[in-house]
């Protein structure tokens, strides 16, 4: 059950007006006792507690007082505090108290809140205040309702204020798994009231009873709506954050004759319960893990309906000390997966989320539990050295958290005193190790590393130690630090080549100059420094220095010797005025004092004032002398003289004040007299000033001196007391100076500084002829003087330039001394005159200057190109030299004695006067930057603009040469790599050459080809040739001498064989006989063709042969062919030649035979034969050559190109 709360009309700020700050529960509440439990509230001075009765008045109590309430059921009510507060249950001393405290502040049981400041309360939403349908304190047993509200406020305003409810909380931790038992019960109760309303569709109004406090409402209904909250899940504790309050605001509620309104709505969708899942944990890792989690469901008539995830903002909190613990919170905002990082392996972790919104209040989830995942140990601490000795270390470590996993071994590791890579030095379960045979003073350096059965960790922060060593070496003597009158401060470092580790002790022993009880010790300690006190003043002292450790005492150090300061002098005696006091100096003597402090005097500052008031001391002199006189004084003045002195020791206090007064003197000088009005032609009026200073006497008069130019006289124009005066008699145009000397009864003071007053001004006069001077070849600086400007300031000068003096025009016009003329010819001479022009007008122009520029380098080559081939006078290798040609450039005055060629990196040539000339020894096929400049005798001019040239490759090698096809008559010969048929774009042409029988070599062949056939030669004979290649660079060499013989000629075909018939079964074949080819016999071969099948009848040297076994009715074909037998290396060997035609022969008829054994050639091409075997492949070749060509041609065509 909830109480509302009514504030006063005006409520003080909370920083002033104290809240319940605490409010204490009695023992027997902590102890258990749930019949009947006696709260006590605790109302402060200026605090009103408020409460609402059974009956529904309203009662306010005022502070300070103590009120006991009375709790039937023995539970903590929850306690209603302002937004941006939250209140804790803590137990001190075995009482409960109830402390309220600002939200974000960290609560300590042992300190009391600071006093929260909250701007301004928040007002409640009319849908935020359901009336309750019975009252509401006591409330009956066994009806579920929640326990009555303590609420504790200011005087109640006109509005009501809402404070959020706070559960109820025991020893200072939240009992989670009641709140979900609550909140199970509270959400089927709500459910109920839901169904009952939606049925009954009335609201409930209570009966009009006038309340005992005088802060009461108008009836019941409306106290209802204010004071009543509905019943919220319990798990929605804490205070309104800003935003949920600020949208809660709403305006009054409305009264009871309204009936169900708008209110009433709106506070049932403030009370719609919300159901919020339990988060799910994923991805669990050693120390991270994904949490995830939907957002709250309103439920509705046993429904649930989905929210949109936007309106919520959720906040997860996390605990690694039990669900009770402490939760931190780790995230804001309106995702609803969130990665929770930094967590503590093997770790158990409760989580929840909450989520709120500005139209529902906020929900907290169920508790979701996890445990990380372990993993390696974390890296152990440095270790320590616990014992050490000269040849042993003993080495301690801890254990580091071993992250779930507990450590089974460590692994130390060392340098081996060799300051390099570390190598292993114990593996096991202990943690000490001592390590031994170690070298005295030397330096080790160790590192651990722990280990269980997931991995091992990182290494520890390495540790650096020392074995002990020897007798430590005699130190470096001490230093001084600081020294004082009556003090020393000295400071030493450990002896060389000691660790620090080493425990050390030294002892200083002094020895005190002029005694005779030689060195005693004056520290004896472990510091590396000490003060010594109680010393005489401006006194030395001898010091030595002893280092001690646990093997003896070192020998002593050099012997220093350090001085005590001396103290402050006393101070001088008073100054005394020595001879005549002059006007503007005096000569002041002192006595020494008569305390120097111990040491001499260094410095005599005197000081002095004038003895006006208000003028301060200052130094006028510093010195060892004990007189001085002080110069630059004023005449007529009083001044005051006091003196200190300076030692080592410091500096003394002033001696006694002298008083000396000065002589007068003549005025001082007077400021220069000035124009009074406007200056005429020959008149001037000036004034002027009285001198500032007046020499201690009353000036009487002043004297007007002139003159005209440096070299005249000055002359006295005015004697008076006035203070200004008219001159006459002046010329026009011209500058006068004005000096003014004043007077009193001391004489006659100094002039004036030059007053310099011109009259009416004129045209300047001519200037003087320009001074020229050759800056470089092409510029010339003309600078020229100020001429009399005759009173008028020169505004501009005019200066006219040409090369011809009578021809000349104005190149400048400006108020400059000089002017640079640029873009010169050198060695050209140049005319030039000045003209000067102020306000009166322009002047004469003066006499006329003349310049010669210098002698330059030449000027840049303009034209620079390659010449061709058809334009050298004799053919040159184009593949190693360029030639070049340009043209001469000016010569600037100087003649041009010759070129450098810059024609690569680093690569300058340099030729005489000349204006072509051949690059020689080039690289072949390579790219040329040329460029040239010409120089003389002053030096070398700008380079030409750069030319790009490439030189021709060399010509090509010789390509090797073969013979593909030998003949008896003929031999077909190929060289280099390519195509039968070269493209016409191949700049390569070959030179083949045959030797004759003469011996010499004649050409056979020029062309692109790869290949040409030698005819026309003799059978079984060598032949030499020689091929040679050419290009655009030139012809190549011949290649070496090749031999290639041709072979021997076969028998010619013989014609076609005639057969006679002899009988029906037998005929006889002749042929022409072959005579023998060079004493080879000759034999031959006739065959005999039946169909496509092919026999050999005879081979043998006869020309003639008798075939048998004719048969009727058949047709036979003969041929014949000549061998040729020769003998060669391998052995006999026989070489035939072709075939004859075929002769036909039929054995029908012996009537028709004889027409048959001579057919004539009519008859024999009418007749259509058959194709023989080798006309048949014959043509196949044919087809598969046209075919292939035909091919090659659309390769070349299509692919190729």
């Amino acid at each position: 059950m909830v109480i509302s709360a009514m504030m006063a009309d005006q409520p003080p700020p909370l920083e002033a007006t104290p809240i319940l700050n605490e409010v204490p529960l009695l023992p027997h509440m902590v102890n258990g006792d749930t019949t009947q439990q006696v709260i006590l509230v605790q109302v402060n001075p200026g605090e009103t507690f408020t409460i609402r009765t059974e009956d529904g008045h309203i009662q306010c109590i005022q502070g300070p007082a103590h009120v006991p309430m009375m709790s039937p059921n023995g539970s903590v009510p929850p306690i209603f505090v302002p937004p941006g507060y939250v209140s804790q249950v803590v137990e001190e001393n075995g009482v409960r108290k109830v402390i309220v405290m600002p939200h974000s502040t960290e609560f300590h049981p042992s300190m009391h809140p600071p006093p929260p400041h909250v701007p301004h309360y928040m007002h409640p939403h009319p849908a935020l205040l359901p009336h309750p349908p019975h009252p509401v304190y006591p409330p009956v047993p066994g009806t579920g309702e929640m326990p009555p509200q303590f609420i504790h406020q200011h005087p109640p305003p006109p509005s009501p204020h809402l404070y959020q409810e706070q559960e109820s909380r025991s020893h200072g931790r939240i009992n989670f798994v009641q709140r979900d038992e609550r909140t199970l019960k509270m959400q089927e109760h709500l459910k109920k009231r839901l169904k009952d309303r939606q049925a009954c569709g009335h609201t409930n109004n209570k009966t009009n009873s006038p309340p005992s406090s005088p802060h009461k409402v108008n009836n019941s209904s409306s106290a209802n709506a204010q004071n009543g909250l509905g019943k919220v899940q319990p798990g929605m504790g804490g205070p309104i954050k800003p935003k949920q309050a600020g949208k809660a605001r709403g305006s009054p509620a409305p009264s009871s004759d309204s009936g169900m309104g708008e209110s009433d709505v709106e506070s049932r969708k403030s009370e719609e319960p919300l159901s919020f899942s339990k988060p799910v944990v994923s991805e669990i890792q050693a120390r991270s893990a994904v949490l995830s989690w939907s957002p709250p469901v309103v439920l509705q008539n046993e429904e649930a309906h989905n929210l949109s995830p936007a309106a919520f903002t959720f906040e997860v909190t996390v605990s690694n000390s039990g669900k009770n613990g402490k939760f931190k919170l780790v995230y804001v905002g309106e995702d609803t997966t969130f990665i929770l990082p930094d967590l503590r392996p093997a770790t158990d972790y409760h989580v929840r989320v909450s989520a709120s919104s500005s139209s529902t209040k906020e929900t907290v989830s169920e508790l979701a539990s996890f445990t990380t995942e372990t993993c390696e140990p974390d890296p152990p601490a440095a270790p320590k050295v616990v014992n050490k000795s000269k040849n042993s270390l003993t080495v301690q470590w801890k254990s580091s958290n071993d992250n779930g996993s507990k450590v089974t071994n460590y692994l130390l590791e060392w340098d081996e005193g060799k300051n390099g890579a570390f190598k292993e030095c114990y593996y096991g379960h202990l943690k000490q190790h001592k390590i031994t045979k170690l070298t005295p003073s030397t330096r080790y350096m160790f590192r651990v590393a722990a280990k269980n059965d997931i991995g091992m960790s990182g290494f520890s922060e390495t540790l650096v130690c020392y074995t002990i060593g020897m007798v430590p070496p005699p130190p470096l003597p001490p230093q001084l630090t600081e020294a004082g009158v009556a003090w020393l401060s000295l400071k030493w470092s450990p002896p060389n080549g000691v660790s620090s580790d080493d425990s050390l002790t030294y002892i200083l022993e002094m020895e005190e100059e002029g005694s005779d009880y030689g060195f005693q010790a004056a520290y004896n300690g472990d510091e590396l420094s000490c003060t010594l006190e109680d010393l005489r003043r401006s006194t030395s002292y001898k010091f030595r220095l002893f280092a001690h450790n646990t093997e003896g005492k070192s020998g002593p150090s050099e012997v220093v010797e350090f001085s005590t300061n001396p103290d402050k002098p006393g101070p001088p005696g008073k100054p005394a005025v020595k001879g005549k006091i002059h006007p503007h100096n005096v000569k002041v003597t002192w006595d020494p004092p008569k305390d120097n402090g111990g040491s001499d005097i260094s410095t005599y500052v005197l000081e002095m004032s004038e003895a006006s008031a208000g003028s301060i001391w200052e130094a006028t002199y510093s010195g060892s002398v004990r007189e001085h006189v002080c110069a630059h004084l004023k005449p007529g003045t009083s001044y005051r003289l006091r003196v200190y002195c300076i030692g080592r020791g410091g500096q003394s206090q002033p001696s006694d004040v002298l008083t000396v007064q000065t002589a007068a003197v003549p005025p001082g000088p007077c400021q220069p007299p000035c124009l009074a009005g406007k200056a005429k032609p020959k008149e001037i009026s000036l004034q002027w000033e009285p001198p500032s200073a007046d020499g201690g006497s009353e000036v009487t008069e002043y004297i007007v001196e002139i003159a005209h130019g440096e070299l005249e006289e000055r002359r006295q124009v005015y004697r008076g007391q006035a203070l200004e005066c008219t001159i006459n008699g002046l010329l026009p145009g011209r500058t006068y100076s004005f000096w003014i000397r004043a007077a009193n009864k001391a004489g006659l003071g100094p002039c004036s500084e030059k007053a310099e007053v011109s009259t009416a001004p004129g045209p300047p006069d001519p200037c003087c002829v320009p001074q020229l001077i050759c800056k470089t070849a092409t510029c010339v600086v003309a600078s020229w003087e100020v001429p009399l400007c005759n009173g008028a300031e020169i505004s501009e000068y005019r200066l006219e330039w040409g090369q011809v003096e009578g021809s000349m025009h104005i190149i400048y016009t400006g108020p400059l001394l000089s002017y640079e003329v640029k873009g010169l010819m050198p060695a050209t001479t140049y005319y030039c005159r000045i003209q000067a022009v102020n306000l009166a007008g322009a002047g004469l122009f003066g006499e006329t200057g003349m310049v010669t520029t210098p002698a330059s380098v030449p000027a840049a080559v303009a034209v620079l190109h390659l010449l061709e081939e058809d334009q050298m006078e004799a053919p040159l290798p184009l593949s190693t030299c360029l030639a070049l040609h340009w043209e001469e450039p000016c010569c600037h005055g100087a003649e041009i004695t010759g070129y450098h060629i810059d024609y690569g990196e680093k690569q300058l040539l340099t030729v005489g006067r000349v204006t072509s000339h051949v690059l020689e020894n080039l690289q072949p096929d390579t790219l040329y930057r040329i460029r040239i400049q010409a120089f003389n005798s002053l030096g070398a001019g700008p380079f030409s603009p750069t030319i790009k040239a490439k030189t021709k490759p060399l010509p090509p090698d010789p390509p090797h040469l073969e013979c593909v096809v030998f003949s008896y008559q003929s031999l077909k010969l190929k060289w280099g790599e390519g195509s039968s048929r070269a493209a016409i774009a191949n700049p390569t042409h070959f030179n083949l050459q045959m030797e004759d029988r003469f011996g010499r070599f004649i050409t056979v062949y020029s062309g692109p080809c790869h290949t040409y056939k030698v005819q026309r030669l003799c059978e079984s004979t060598a032949y030499y040739f020689r091929i040679q290649a050419c290009n655009d660079a030139g012809e190549g060499e011949f290649s070496e001498v090749y031999s290639f013989t041709t072979t021997k000629s076969p028998p010619p075909a013989l014609k076609a064989p005639k057969v006679h018939q002899l009988g029906e079964n037998a005929c006889e074949v002749t042929w022409e006989p072959l005579q023998p080819m060079k004493g080879d016999p000759i034999v031959y071969i006739l065959q005999l063709s039946s169909g496509r099948e092919v026999d050999q009848v005879y081979k043998g040297p006869e020309v003639s042969f008798r075939f048998t076994n004719i048969q009727a009715n058949c047709e036979y074909r003969f041929r014949a062919c000549a061998g040729r037998q020769y003998q060669d290396s391998t052995g006999p060997q026989e070489l035939y030649g072709p075939y004859s035609p075929s002769t036909t022969f039929s054995s029908q008829k012996q009537e028709l035979a004889s027409p048959c054994l001579e057919p004539s050639p009519d008859l024999t091409k009418s007749r259509r034969k058959p194709l023989s075997d080798e006309q048949f492949a014959f043509l196949l070749l044919l087809v598969f050559a046209t075919v292939a060509i035909l091919f090659a041609v659309i390769i070349q065509y299509f692919v190729i190109k």
